[in-house]
């Protein structure tokens, strides 16, 4: 079911197009199947993405702060780069008209990453290379929403070169901060 929906997704393009019928039919399960899992095409969309980037996303731990975040907005970058990507643009662009599904898309994608990031920078500020008190939700938004806004609007190029930028640059900037 997940498989066909992610599959159906980037061949139609788009949410709205989605049909649970169609899922159903392609993964060869009766509808009622489907809504026993996910109450919503919302949330199946979400957990189809999640569950096909569950493992590569998840949070390293080297032993510096700095290379588990860049290493995994590196790994963010190549989701969004492959044809994934596609799914998560629908996903996005869908859910600014549709408040379930972009609820979805936080609660099955967005908070368990968060919680893992939550986790890298505590062990980051348990090592001493990052200040306590630092706000942990501001260096997130910070560090992954230049990744977010290249993707979107494609104004600039998105590589993994870019990550790397980007940690040196917020990490850098929180350190600095509160030595002032």
């Amino acid at each position: 079911i997940l498989r066909s929906t992610l599959k159906l997704l980037k061949q139609q393009g788009g949410f709205a197009e989605l049909s649970i019928e169609a899922i159903a039919a392609d993964a060869n399960v009766g509808k009622t199947t489907v809504y026993r899992w996910w109450p919503t095409k919302a949330a199946l969309v979400a957990d189809a993405f999640s569950t096909s980037a569950a493992e590569e996303l998840r949070f390293p731990d080297t032993g510096s702060v700095q290379e588990d975040m860049s290493l995994q907005m590196r790994r963010l970058i190549r989701v969004f780069r492959s044809k994934r990507g596609k799914v998560v643009a629908a996903l996005l662009a869908g859910g600014q008209s549709d408040p379930e599904l972009i609820e979805a898309f936080r609660e099955r994608f967005l908070w368990p990453r968060r919680r893992q990031a939550y986790q890298t920078l505590q062990r980051g500020i348990d090592r001493g290379e990052l200040p306590a008190g630092s706000d942990l939700d501001l260096v997130l938004d910070s560090l992954y929403g230049p990744i977010y806004m290249r993707f979107l609007i494609r104004h600039g190029k998105l590589d993994e070169s870019f990550a790397d930028e980007i940690c040196a640059l917020v990490l850098h900037g929180v350190k600095r901060r509160v030595q002032r």
